[in-house]
């Protein structure tokens, strides 16, 4: 009860000092979005329990707060030994910190945490409303580090065309095979192309052919997050074990591990130990493993030592086929003329072709007779399309550099490297960079060229129009008319 006393008072004073001390030391923005929320618990035996309004907040305090505040707590009692933050929300009005200095804090968080506070908190535990969660992020004996599958995305609701057939064809290989064909498979595509779905349907697959077999499917984000809450809570060795023990290891949209040295480090050594124990990695990523930036040469050598597959963009078939199959599973009848117009107006990406077929498909169910046709397809899409009549195309950016520099399109995607020819294609491949969301891959095809040429050719003009004054005023007028 002596203790109990101490921290109503004492310990609960020195919250409000730290407040006002935190307030100086990262600013009235980052203290009112982030610290000011946060009230006081309970003290028991050296533990000292914090109540966060949401676990999202909580998270980010814990990341970028928590060290600080266990500190400056330290230096004001020696008696505090750990500090927790608990996920509670307030139901009565926000506490402001001058309250806290008189004693006031919320009787429901109090009451949560006094049955906290009365039980040991184990090494590296911390504690989130009543559920136990260990540094790496593990909940209660629940050790999945898997995100949700899409039940839609299977090998049976791929649709296959000349644009993606080789990287289907290799995930079916992977999928289907009991020995490892290639290590790792590493298919690459713009967004909404198809890639994710392969991979879920590779899960899906192997799942149903041996469910004994340990898959992991998960973002590189999710990889960078569990890995830097191991590091902070000095868990690595769990870590280790969880990720170095799977069968199937599978890591969408890679790309996001640029620039972070210390997870691609991490990567590398669990992509080397599982490659060594003959264990299938699959991984995807929005460019090939050579044009990734900010990823070591090391990772990119072994990310490239297997099978690395594109998927191209869709053309007008398969664009049909996908709407025709979505329709199919929507359980309605889609006429030609409508499937051919949209095919022929929404051609950067899948999930915005299967988005529009929704929209229209949920506007005849809910406001119409149920016929689709295509005055009201252009009606109900009509903001959609008006945004893509206004994109930029490739070849619309030949058409016009060609123009401007008195070339033909053809002269331009020839072989000819007359300086007449070559400075007119670098203008326009840099201008396709800027102006189009196309990987270099695909520039590159569209002049009949590899990515590395169209590297070049920004890289190139890059540097001329801070040294060419005239040439920076062609690009830029080239740029008011593409973008007119």
């Amino acid at each position: 009860m002596a203790e109990e006393a101490y921290c109503d008072s004492s310990v609960q004073d020195q919250w409000s000092q730290i407040c006002d001390q935190l307030k100086v030391e990262f600013g009235d923005v980052a203290f009112d979005s982030w610290l000011k929320p946060l009230t006081f618990g309970t003290f028991n035996d050296g533990v000292v329990n914090i109540c966060v309004p949401t676990r999202f907040m909580r998270n980010w305090v814990i990341t970028h707060y928590s060290d600080q505040i266990h500190k400056i707590w330290e230096r004001k009692n020696p008696q505090i030994k750990q500090v927790n933050f608990v996920v509670q929300a307030v139901q009565e009005n926000p506490v402001q910190h001058s309250d806290t200095a008189t004693g006031f804090f919320n009787s429901n968080c109090r009451s949560l945490l006094k049955k906290i506070s009365s039980s040991p908190v184990p090494q590296n535990i911390y504690q989130s409303g009543s559920a136990n969660v260990n540094a790496s992020g593990f909940v209660n004996g629940d050790t999945s580090l898997s995100v949700p599958l899409n039940p839609q995305y299977t090998f049976d609701n791929f649709v296959v065309g000349k644009t993606n057939e080789f990287a289907y064809a290799a995930a079916r290989k992977v999928a289907e095979s009991r020995n490892i064909s290639f290590n790792p498979l590493f298919l690459y595509s713009g967004v909404g192309l198809g890639k994710t779905h392969l991979m879920h349907a590779i899960a899906w697959h192997i799942k149903q052919q041996d469910p004994t077999r340990n898959i992991v499917y998960l973002s590189a984000e999710k990889f960078m997050y569990k890995f830097v809450r191991a590091l902070r809570y000095k868990d690595t060795a769990a870590f280790k074990e969880q990720f170095r023990s799977v069968d199937v290891l599978m890591v969408d949209d890679v790309q996001f591990m640029g620039g972070k040295d210390s997870t691609q480090e991490e990567f590398f050594y669990t992509f080397n130990s599982l490659i060594e124990e003959g264990r299938q990695i699959i991984i995807s990523a929005d460019k090939s493993p050579s044009d990734l930036e900010g990823i070591e040469a090391r990772l990119k050598s072994r990310l490239a030592c297997g099978l690395v597959a594109d998927i191209h963009p869709t053309d007008f078939d398969l664009r049909i086929g996908i709407l025709n199959k979505k329709a199919q599973q929507l359980g309605v009848e889609l006429p030609t003329q409508v499937a051919e117009f949209l095919a022929q107006k929404i051609t950067s990406n899948i999930r915005e072709l299967e988005g529009a077929l929704r929209r229209i498909v949920a506007h005849s169910q809910l406001l119409s007779d149920h016929e689709i046709t295509l005055d009201m397809t252009q009606d109900v899409l009509k903001d959609m399309l008006r945004s893509y009549d206004k994109r930029t195309t490739i070849d619309e950016i030949q058409k016009k550099v060609a123009e401007y520099f008195n070339i033909s399109v053809k002269e331009m995607q020839s072989s000819r490297r007359a300086r007449t020819v070559a400075r007119p294609r670098q203008v326009a491949m840099y201008l396709a960079k800027q102006l189009t969301s196309r990987s270099l891959p695909e520039i590159g095809r569209k002049f009949d060229r590899d990515h590395t040429t169209v590297m070049h050719a920004v890289r190139k003009v890059e540097e001329l129009v801070l040294e060419d004054s005239s040439l920076a005023e062609s690009v830029d007028a080239l740029r008011r008319i593409l973008e007119a």
